[in-house]
């Protein structure tokens, strides 16, 4: 399937960028307006761009059925502030009642049955059920067309920042479970960031890897051994020697089973498949490279 932006209506190219770049964080805008009435908008056009200055971008779009724009983008072109919070899960349904077009002198606090916070150097107010609030001055509004689907990109870097102490660790970092953080994707579907959908992946970024091109062709040739596995073992800096092999194995009772068995080569990559995929890289790369001979 191809798509040429220009030959397909905005709503459904909408839709199909949606739901391939996913999932997105949710921006959930604070901003008043220049009479100094709330407001609260999601926004899913959303990431952080920078630490130094501490920049956060998020697109308020032209409606794609009629042009017009939101609440949101006229409040930070009067007031030039605005509080992104975060949205855990706990509060999802209540961020989804914020996205109702609801008019400009309605204060979706009330209607979501949000707790306002006053902030203390902007005057938006920050949402007290979302556990980190990012209090935010607007550094410049980048329209990126006129007609309807266009962004405008709401520049803005953080002034202060608030964290609630239950959603970290013993380090003080940031728990992902604890935040349990919602992530958006395409039409109405969301993804949640916690539980089984979060886990490590360590890539020492300064160490050079060997690399896939450095693996024996019957490692990376094998129909047993994934892209994921393949890039685990092309992440070491080195091939193991045998001894380092012979370190791995020498009391592995089901390495000698295998030996004997009349699968040797497949039976080894299974077994160096299940080890690197439970995370022991030194016994998935030894029985790796015992499989290549």
């Amino acid at each position: 399937m191809q798509i040429d932006p220009a030959q397909i209506p905005t709503k459904d190219l909408h839709q199909f960028i949606l739901g391939a770049v996913a999932p997105r964080p949710i921006a959930f805008a604070s901003t008043v307006s220049a009479d100094g009435v709330p407001n609260l908008a999601p926004y899913s056009f959303f990431n952080a761009f920078s630490s130094n200055p501490p920049i956060l971008i998020f697109s308020s779009n032209r409606r794609v059925e009629n042009n017009t724009t939101k609440d949101t983008l006229k409040n930070v072109q009067d007031t030039g502030e605005v509080v992104i919070n975060v949205v855990p899960y706990q509060i999802v349904r209540q961020m989804a009642l914020c996205s109702v077009e609801y008019g400009p002198e309605v204060d979706e606090f009330v209607k979501a049955g949000l707790t306002p916070l006053p902030s203390e150097r902007v005057r938006p107010f920050r949402v007290a059920e979302s556990p980190v609030n990012m209090e935010c001055v607007v550094e410049e509004i980048l329209p990126l067309g006129k007609d309807g689907g266009a962004g405008n990109l709401i520049i803005c870097r953080i002034v202060l920042m608030h964290i609630h102490e239950s959603v970290l660790t013993e380090n003080g970092r940031i728990d992902p479970h604890k935040i349990d953080l919602m992530g958006r994707m395409g039409r109405f579907y969301y993804s949640r960031a916690s539980g089984n959908a979060v886990y490590e992946i360590a890539q020492p970024v300064t160490q050079l890897g060997i690399g896939f091109d450095q693996l024996p062709p019957a490692v990376r040739q094998s129909p047993v051994l994934t892209g994921n596995n393949l890039a685990q073992l092309a992440a070491l800096t080195a091939w193991p020697s045998e001894e380092a092999i012979e370190a791995q194995i020498k009391d592995d009772a089901r390495v000698r089973q295998i030996i004997e068995g009349g699968r040797p080569q497949a039976d080894l990559q299974q077994y160096a498949k299940e080890a690197l995929e439970a995370g022991n890289i030194e016994l998935g790369a030894a029985l790796a490279a015992l499989s290549a001979g």
